[in-house]
């Protein structure tokens, strides 16, 4: 069974997370959570990153705000696929995070998603989408989910015709 490991450099960013979780809980993915900082937990969060294999994590959402510095640490410290999304938690409405995270050196890629809640949500869909790489069940699920999504649009055009 697949896990993803979800880490935030604050309790206040769960509710960008969610959106992750909310993802990976329809896909019947297992994650496990947890608050951890680059700057204030620095030995805390090595040790998570370089122990997410050992305890069966298959790839790494991380989310910070700020200098988001969270994503490229762990990821100098694991192999598996990293994959960033920047939290709006300055004045520059995490335009500052966005930066830090896909200017990473050569050598250390980190996948990074949009800004905020959106990023969180495609973070869980791109996780879902390597993870359903090797387990078809989770594969069948998004074939899934994407005809659903195309469905709707169908219908919103069709609603929307009727209103002309």
């Amino acid at each position: 069974m697949s896990k993803v490991g979800i880490i935030m450099g604050s309790k206040s960013d769960y509710d960008i997370a969610k959106e992750a979780v909310d993802v990976l809980k329809s896909f019947g993915i297992e994650y496990e959570v947890i608050v951890s900082s680059a700057h204030r937990t620095p030995e805390r969060t090595l040790e998570w990153s370089k122990t997410a294999e050992s305890r069966g994590l298959d790839a790494i959402i991380a989310l910070a705000g700020a200098a988001a510095h969270l994503a490229g640490v762990i990821a100098s410290e694991t192999n598996l696929p990293v994959i960033a999304v920047p939290v709006a938690a300055t004045a520059l409405n995490g335009l500052d995070a966005l930066l830090s995270m896909v200017q990473m050196p050569g050598g250390i890629p980190v996948a990074t998603m949009a800004i905020g809640k959106a990023g969180s949500k495609n973070a869980g869909i791109f996780a879902a989408q390597i993870l359903g790489r090797r387990e078809p069940e989770i594969a069948r699920k998004l074939a899934q989910y994407k005809e659903d999504m195309k469905q709707k649009v169908y219908q919103d055009n069709e609603a929307l015709q009727e209103m002309l």
